[in-house]
């Protein structure tokens, strides 16, 4: 379960936004996670909470907005909607697409005091 992994890289941006900007809670974290960044929204809410208990985001709601996986079809030059990796283009079946969208994972927004 690498989300786990993803929460403790969350604190650490989280304490270092902390020092860099002056502020000592974190109320609320939003992040964009695309359809293709490999995430599992229900485990990376259940490693967050464990991961923020004691830190200066406990008690902190998580916010996630998905962001919809996107190609370009270099066989059919269009682009198209890749709900999952390793579908074929839904207008031509190919394969040869290059993933332009969803495909990461960001803080998107953080409510703090």
């Amino acid at each position: 379960m690498h989300e786990m992994s993803l929460c403790e890289s969350i604190l650490q941006i989280l304490q270092d936004e902390a020092r860099a900007k002056g502020f000592q809670r974190v109320r609320e974290v939003c992040l964009e996670i695309g359809e293709l960044a490999s995430v599992e929204p229900e485990a990376l809410r259940f490693g967050f909470d464990v991961v923020m208990r004691g830190s200066l985001a406990d008690g902190a709601r998580l916010r996630i907005e998905p962001v919809a996986g996107a190609a370009w079809c270099m066989a059919c030059s269009n682009r198209v909607a890749l709900p999952r990796r390793g579908d074929p283009c839904p207008r031509c079946g190919s394969h040869q697409l290059q993933v332009l969208a969803g495909d990461a994972m960001r803080i998107k927004e953080l409510e703090v005091n």
